[in-house]
């Protein structure tokens, strides 16, 4: 073939395509070059040094993350010389780094402290310079510790470009460098929206969600509190990596058991509500369809996206399913629908959600509608990384619990509500219900909509309701919605009718299996694992399809009446708001 090419890396032949960075090059004949500013989702800037390799004799070290191997070079990896200068770098980025891991929340997934144990670094010969700023915990979802950060600018990098949001920015030069807001703003006044993604790329403890253990424990410890936990669709398939599992692997039955040895005393599923979002949704989409009014209709599960669209396109806010998350909508069902058949007063309920994401966080406290039982539903969201930590440090034995049954009442889950977890899941899961409720038939002909799945960053599609088409999008990775948000505004601009009729978002690459609360390390590898874990959850699931879920039937016989109705209205739907960029 024309364009590859070939090279010897440590006397290896290798025949990689042309573009092949060095480093990848490598892994082919599993040469493994250590880094620490790399990471494979963003563009390599080369910034730390550590992955330096040599061609031929040549005395000039070469940055392997960055360039480009070439025909007949002759790599070499490792020697006494390269070693020596990789660990010259370490023990200089380490001189300016806190000498505090056993108090770190990265301590043991650090990419530095591992990667300054693989080099055997025992001393640093350099004077220990830290430089000194105040930690920044204005926000409820993440906090930025400038004091541990190593400049490798991921997060600058994932902020700007695969977020398109530019909360943060490099300021000042050398030494004095940071990665902030801009002109020196908190990150609460800040464009961020919590999304996590700079923590969960962050090789350090610089960037991390707000630790709420205790918290937690706090509630779990109160006598007169009922505790109720329930569970996102992508914590059961990415929590066991935190215990050495591989990604992907399902443990929905273990999470119930482990959240009751905890002390909880309801365990409920957050995929229940996410059938219960389908049913709000998909009635909404099915009557804008059908009078073409206010289309394309757009999903709202994604409390980071929410803050995207409130602040950047409120243009879109009539666009917004007034929908709730599945979160918000659990939480209040706990504390109407499950507090009144158990005689319990929501006063005395407390509600821990168990999420991939940190903006969940955010999410709890985001309008007067998120209190809509008259207190906060929603009293306090540990990411899958706390549930990891709280489990570690409780003496659960979590890999070898039996497996158990969620609660009942908000418990039993379809297909549909699991795969919420993915990219792609909310408008597959919103599509078989949306086709029953337009034909009246009790399924579609096929229950896969395999048009919407994948890993591409804007996925269209054309879906045919026994005659009459539906135009989709779906757009993950903030980087991408912008191109569908203009698309739409070019047709308004134009008078046209708009290119499509639904629209779903993901704030996360991946969607929430790879939200900024998940265990770190992500890459599309990894994503995809997760992914398909949620796949087979749906695929062995009785029931696939939302409506068809009995407990949700059972819900809107006995509580709400209809989606939608005047009862739905006040516990399931939000409002939106313009947002400030940056806040006052």
């Amino acid at each position: 073939m024309s364009n590859m090419i070939k090279l010897e890396i440590n006397g290896i032949p290798v025949e990689v395509p042309q573009g092949t960075s060095i480093l990848e090059a490598a892994k082919t004949v599993h040469v493994k070059i250590p880094t620490l500013c790399y990471h494979p989702d963003l563009k390599a800037e080369a910034s730390c040094g550590i992955c330096v390799v040599r061609n031929a004799d040549s005395p000039k070290l070469l940055r392997a993350c960055c360039t480009e191997a070439a025909p007949d070079m002759k790599i070499t990896t490792h020697d006494a010389d390269i070693v020596q200068v990789r660990k010259s770098v370490l023990e200089l980025i380490l001189a300016n780094h806190p000498n505090d891991c056993l108090q770190c929340p990265r301590s043991g997934s650090c990419e530095l402290q591992t990667i300054a144990a693989d080099f055997g670094i025992r001393e640093v010969p350099f004077p220990r310079e830290v430089l000194k700023t105040p930690v920044d915990d204005s926000t409820t979802s993440l906090i930025l510790n400038q004091e541990k950060c190593i400049k490798c600018g991921r997060c600058v990098d994932v902020c700007q470009n695969m977020q398109n949001v530019w909360a943060l920015e490099y300021i000042g030069r050398g030494e004095e460098t940071r990665m902030i807001p801009a002109a020196g703003v908190k990150l609460n006044e800040s464009p961020c929206i919590k999304c996590g993604q700079c923590s969960a790329h962050c090789p350090v403890g610089a960037i991390y969600e707000r630790d709420e253990i205790q918290q937690a424990w706090d509630l779990l410890r109160k006598p007169d509190t009922v505790t109720i936990a329930q569970i996102a669709p992508a914590v059961r398939v990415a929590l066991g990596e935190a215990f050495g599992l591989e990604p992907g692997t399902l443990l929905t039955g273990k999470i119930y058991a482990a959240l009751r040895r905890l002390g909880f005393d309801q365990v409920f599923d957050t995929n229940y509500s996410a059938d219960v979002t389908i049913m709000e949704e998909a009635t909404e989409f099915v009557d804008r369809f059908t009078n073409g009014k206010d289309l394309p209709l757009i999903t709202s599960c994604c409390p980071a996206w929410t803050d995207w669209m409130e602040k950047y396109a409120p243009d879109f806010s009539d666009n917004f399913s007034s929908a709730k998350s599945p979160q918000q909508m659990l939480s209040a069902l706990a504390k109407s629908y499950w507090a009144e058949a158990n005689n319990v007063d929501p006063k005395n309920i407390a509600v821990i959600s168990i999420m991939p994401c940190t903006a969940k966080k955010y999410e709890i406290t985001r309008s007067e509608e998120m209190s809509s039982t008259g207190q906060q539903d929603t009293d306090l969201v540990l990411t899958t990384r706390e549930l990891a930590r709280m489990l570690k440090s409780s003496g659960v034995d979590f890999l070898n619990l039996p497996d158990e049954e969620a609660d009942e009442l908000l418990g039993v889950y379809s297909g549909a509500g699991t795969i919420f977890g993915v990219t792609g899941g909310v408008m597959e899961a919103a599509l078989r219900t949306a086709y029953c409720f337009v034909t009246g038939d009790d399924q579609p002909p096929s229950i896969n909509f395999n048009n919407v799945r994948g890993v591409d960053g804007v996925k269209e599609a054309e879906i045919d309701i026994k005659g009459t088409k539906v135009k989709i999008a779906v757009a993950h990775q903030m980087s991408n919605v912008e191109q569908v948000l203009n698309a739409v505004r070019a047709d308004r601009k134009a008078g046209k009718k708009p290119r499509y009729d639904f629209i779903e978002v993901m704030a996360c690459r991946g969607g929430c299996i790879g939200g900024g609360g998940q265990p770190t390390g992500a890459t599309d590898e990894i994503r995809a694992k997760r992914t398909a874990g949620i796949y087979t959850d749906d695929e062995k699931s009785v029931v696939r399809m939302s409506h068809m879920n009995p407990q949700v039937q059972a819900l809107y016989k006995n509580y709400l009446g209809e989606p939608c109705s005047e009862k739905a209205e006040k516990l399931l739907h939000t409002k939106y708001r313009k947002r400030k960029i940056y806040a006052k």
